[in-house]
């Protein structure tokens, strides 16, 4: 029989210092957005199953958890991501016109951990831009997310972009099956040349080459003109190369010391990208810290359809990979029912320091802040003096 204080798999208490640095940056890259202009939303863990599950939202049906309303007796769902609340937020309570930025915070649940080391409680932050079909929203999107590690203090980020519409591109007219696809996407992302041939076996020789030139598409910018040579000259393909170098050549303008590659058969979320999408990867991590994107059908099953781009990223990963930050700085006071001692404290407290009473008999105990001064009484006044 397991301990009763033993936690299920992949799920874990948050601890002090670790809850003190993922309130900070959450804090963070709250402010960050709010100077963007994004409005912050905060939609509920539990909603009805099928709307959590509309749309593009079916991906995440083996990631979320069910249940059953006391209430209703209805099917609820934990929210596996918050995209799909965000879009029906859009969609429905704001309904408006122009451009909207919204963003978010909280906790989302998996079924399954999505790595070996990942947590099945993410804390998840995002930005979402609705209502504007242009490069401008992708570009701005990724510069919250370029932003946002920055400001957690990663070195060293390198930027991936793909398109979802290149292969759409490659297959043309073709009509493949649901499977069909899903098979050949699987075998691009894993870069399995032998099973890419093999399922592509009974499409025409010319989408069979282009397929395989798309697995050695990845590197600089070097590798949207070699794609423009290799692969055949279909609308998508051109825009999806043209959007890819536009977003390349500003964002290599404002951040000159990010990396910028490209793997054109990367289809991570293929069903879901409509256009651009990106992933943003740290030193010493081998999966990606953020991923993001344009996925312009979101909100098509909420009754309405606007062009949608942005990205999401776990606060607890971002959190473990970002550099430790220093204790805050406090005052350390003594306890007692002195009138003008207790008074002195609550001044101190309302000037926004971080005042730590010491109880009786704990003297030389230790805490989560750096106590670098004492509140000492000298004559008959209560002084803050440097440690």
């Amino acid at each position: 029989m397991a301990s009763a204080w033993l936690l299920p798999e992949h799920i874990a208490d948050v601890l002090p210092s670790q809850a003190r640095r993922i309130e900070e940056l959450r804090r963070e890259l709250l402010d960050m957005a709010r100077s963007y202009g994004c409005e912050l939303v905060m939609p509920p863990l539990l909603e009805h199953l099928d709307s959590l599950l509309s749309g593009t939202g079916h991906a995440l049906d083996l990631q979320t958890f069910k249940l059953v309303d006391q209430l209703s007796g209805r099917s609820l769902g934990l929210r596996a991501d918050t995209t799909p609340q965000v879009a029906r937020i859009d969609a429905h309570l704001l309904n408006r016109a122009g451009v909207t930025r919204l963003c978010y915070c909280g906790p989302v649940l998996h079924t399954r951990p999505a790595g070996l080391h990942a947590t099945r409680e993410p804390l998840q932050f995002g930005i979402e831009i609705y209502g504007h079909a242009g490069l401008e929203a992708d570009l701005e999107v990724q510069e919250l997310a370029l932003d946002a590690v920055q400001r957690a203090g990663l070195k060293h980020a390198a930027l991936d972009m793909g398109d979802a519409r290149l292969v759409r591109g490659v297959l043309g007219d073709l009509q493949l099956s649901a499977s069909q696809l899903d098979a050949l996407v699987a075998a691009m992302a894993s870069k399995d040349a032998g099973s890419l041939r093999a399922l592509s076996a009974d499409l025409p020789a010319a989408v069979q080459a282009h397929l395989q030139s798309l697995l050695s598409l990845f590197g600089g910018v070097e590798v949207l003109a070699r794609a423009r040579e290799v692969l055949p000259a279909h609308p998508l393909i051109t825009a999806a190369l043209d959007d890819l170098q536009w977003l390349a050549q500003h964002l290599q303008h404002s951040h000159p010391d990010i990396r910028i590659g490209f793997d054109l058969a990367d289809l991570t979320g293929y069903a879901y990208y409509s256009g651009v999408r990106f992933a943003l990867y740290a030193e010493g991590f081998s999966d990606a810290v953020l991923r993001g994107g344009r996925y312009d059908e979101v909100g098509a099953v909420f009754g309405r359809r606007r062009p949608a781009v942005g990205f999401s990223l776990d606060l607890k990963t971002l959190e473990a990979l970002s550099p430790a930050s220093p204790l805050r700085a406090a005052v350390r006071a003594p306890w007692g029912e002195d009138a003008e001692l207790r008074a002195e404290v609550r001044r101190l407290r309302e000037a926004g320091e971080t005042v730590v009473c010491v109880l009786p008999g704990h003297e030389h105990e230790g805490d989560e802040f750096d106590c670098d001064r004492e509140l000492v009484q000298i004559d008959t006044q209560w002084v803050v003096r440097a440690l």
